[in-house]
């Protein structure tokens, strides 16, 4: 890769100080001035529920000209506004531009769907469009294989792909495949942000990992990460690791 698409992000002005978003710590960091950069071809926002970064994929998005509920740049569907103001108030600093692009979500991937099939069946828009996405409705297979479909077929390289925990639907050998996917992807002069809990997404090489927490956002080492750190003393130790959260779910007293 030459560069990134998205080298930079920033918060032009103050948001409205009635705004829920001033409550979390990724923003306060973002105004003290300071830009968020994207140095490489993949980069990960990880942390805790409710820490922002899914919050802060989705502004990218937005102020990248993508739908706020996923898809390319030309799908302009809305069921339901519910995405936040922040991609309003945010500046994108771009190198270049992409010739292709995705914002995938989790949560809103029924919706994206349902309306690939809908343009498909639009009879002014020529049909087919289903053979981008493997020739098979998203909605006649698992949810797993509907999202690597997507990424096997639609994305075509030379893009900016925003990924909003893609492994809800994908299990770890799926998540595998996904990684290979990428690595091609990014041979193809493609760039990812992606927002993830998985220890195995994130062991990309070479890739930038931004921790949210109550501290703010912090650019932090694979193996330094908490998601890292706690799965593997899980799974170094699950009994142990399960004897002290029972005795804490508990009180304390075990169940013997």
């Amino acid at each position: 890769m030459t560069g990134p698409y998205v080298e930079r992000i920033f918060l032009r002005e103050p948001l409205p100080e009635s705004s829920y978003l001033n409550r979390l710590p990724m923003v306060g960091a973002l105004e003290r001035g300071t830009p968020l950069k994207f140095p490489g071809a993949v980069t990960f926002l990880v942390g805790e529920n409710g820490t922002g970064k899914s919050t802060l994929l989705e502004a990218i998005a937005v102020a990248c000209g993508f739908n706020a509920e996923g898809g390319t740049r030309n799908f302009n569907f809305s069921t339901r506004a519910t995405h936040s103001i922040l991609g309003e108030y945010l500046t994108v600093g771009k190198v270049r531009y992409p010739k292709d692009g995705f914002f995938l979500r989790a949560e809103s991937f029924y919706n994206v769907a349902t309306n690939i099939d809908e343009l498909d069946e639009e009879p002014s828009l020529g049909g087919n469009l289903i053979d981008s996405y493997g020739g098979v409705s998203l909605h006649e297979q698992s949810h797993g294989e509907s999202f690597l479909a997507l990424i096997q077929n639609r994305f075509g390289g030379h893009g900016l792909y925003l990924l909003d925990e893609p492994e809800a639907a994908l299990s770890p050998t799926r998540q595998l495949t996904l990684l290979g996917q990428m690595n091609l992807l990014v041979k193809e002069d493609s760039q990812f942000i992606i927002a993830t809990h998985s220890p195995i997404l994130m062991a990309f090489p070479g890739a930038c990992i931004y921790q949210f927490s109550e501290r703010g956002v912090e650019q932090t080492a694979y193996r330094e990460t908490e998601h890292y750190q706690l799965t593997r003393r899980f799974l170094e130790d699950p009994e142990r690791m399960l004897r002290y959260l029972f005795a804490d779910s508990d009180g304390g007293t075990g169940n013997g």
